[in-house]
C-alpha cells in the first residue's frame, strides 16, 4: 500500500520524506541478533543472574522456561531495557552495547495494558510513540489491526473485547513499530486453555511473516515447544540448558517428538523435587 500524496504537485512530491515516513514505506526489517556477555543482575546482595553468556541469531525464536524466581523475567527485563545490568554487556546485531533510551526492543506483557479511555485504533497507535499523531501512522496502526483480524473494531472500547482479542491489539501495538526484537513475558498465561491455543497459533503465523527476533519467557513446556527454535532454562540465574528444537513447522500437539522433548525438559525442572523426601515412596 502507498501513502504517497498524489495530489500535491510533482515538486514536493519528489522531496525528501521525513525519516519516520519513509520507514512506513519500508519493508519489515529483519530480526536483529542479541548477545549477552557477562550479564550480572543483583538485587542488593542476592544475585538474580549469574554471569549470563549468550548469542541470538537475528530471526530466532527463542523460549525461556524455568521454576518462578529463577531469573526468567529478569533476564526479558534486562534486554527490553526496562532494568539495567549489575554488570556486563548487552549487545544488539554488530553494534556497540546499549545506552540508555535506545533499543530495537518491544515488550509483550501478560496483561494488555491498554488504555481503557482510548478506542483500540488509538490503543495500537501508542505503539508509535511521538510518531502517533501523523496521518501515516493511524494507517500503519488500521495495517497492524488488520492483520490481526481486528480492523472494523478499531472505534470501538477495549472493555467490549474478549481476553484473546485484547492480546491480539497488545500484539499489534507492539508490533506497530515493526521491531527487530519482540520480548514476550508470559503473555499468554491469562487466557482459557483453547484460546491460548489460537493465540500461540496467530503469534506464530505473525513471526513467519514477519521474522523479528522472538524471547518467550513461559512457564508452559509445551507451549515454548510448540513455538521456539530453542528451548532455553534458566536455575539460579544460570542457563542450564539450551536444546535446538529441530522439528517442522506447524508442530502438533500431542506428537511422540514433542512428548518426549517435554519429559527431557520437565525431569530436569521436577529434579529437586523429586529428590526430596516427601517424594519417597
Amino acid at each position: 500500500m502507498s501513502f504517497a500524496d498524489t495530489s500535491a504537485p510533482a515538486e514536493a512530491r519528489a522531496a525528501p520524506l521525513p525519516d519516520f515516513e519513509a520507514q512506513f514505506r519500508a519493508p519489515p526489517a529483519s530480526g536483529v541478533s542479541l548477545t549477552l556477555r557477562g550479564v550480572v543482575k543483583a538485587f542488593g546482595p542476592r544475585t538474580i543472574l549469574r554471569d549470563i553468556d549468550l548469542h541470538i541469531p537475528g530471526g530466532q525464536f527463542v523460549a525461556i522456561v524455568g521454576r518462578s524466581g529463577c531469573g526468567k523475567s529478569t533476564l526479558l527485563r534486562l534486554v527490553g531495557g526496562l532494568d539495567q545490568s549489575t554488570q556486563g554487556q548487552i549487545v544488539f546485531g554488530e553494534g556497540e552495547p546499549r545506552t540508555a533510551g535506545e533499543s530495537p526492543v518491544r515488550v509483550m506483557f501478560q496483561e494488555p495494558r491498554l488504555l481503557p479511555w482510548a478506542n483500540i485504533l488509538a490503543n495500537v497507535e501508542i505503539g508509535l510513540g511521538a510518531q502517533r499523531k501523523t496521518k501515516l501512522a493511524r494507517e500503519r496502526a488500521r495495517e497492524t489491526l488488520h492483520a490481526i483480524g481486528l480492523e472494523e473494531r478499531g472505534a470501538e472500547w477495549p472493555s467490549v473485547l474478549s481476553g484473546g482479542q485484547k492480546q491480539r491489539v497488545a500484539l499489534a501495538r507492539a508490533l506497530v513499530s515493526r521491531p527487530r526484537l519482540l520480548a514476550f513475558d508470559e503473555p499468554l498465561g491469562a487466557l482459557d486453555a483453547l484460546t491460548r491455543i489460537e493465540m500461540q497459533q496467530f503469534l506464530e503465523k505473525i513471526w513467519l511473516r514477519d521474522r523479528f527476533t522472538a524471547l518467550l519467557v513461559t512457564h508452559d513446556v509445551m507451549e515454548a515447544l510448540t513455538l521456539a527454535d530453542r528451548v532455553l532454562m534458566i536455575e539460579n540465574g544460570s542457563i542450564t540448558l539450551d536444546l535446538a528444537i529441530d522439528l517442522p513447522r506447524p508442530r502438533r500437539r500431542g506428537s511422540v517428538d514433542l512428548a518426549l522433548l517435554e519429559e527431557r525438559i520437565l525431569k530436569r525442572l521436577l529434579r529437586d523435587e523429586t529428590n526430596s523426601p516427601e517424594y519417597a515412596i
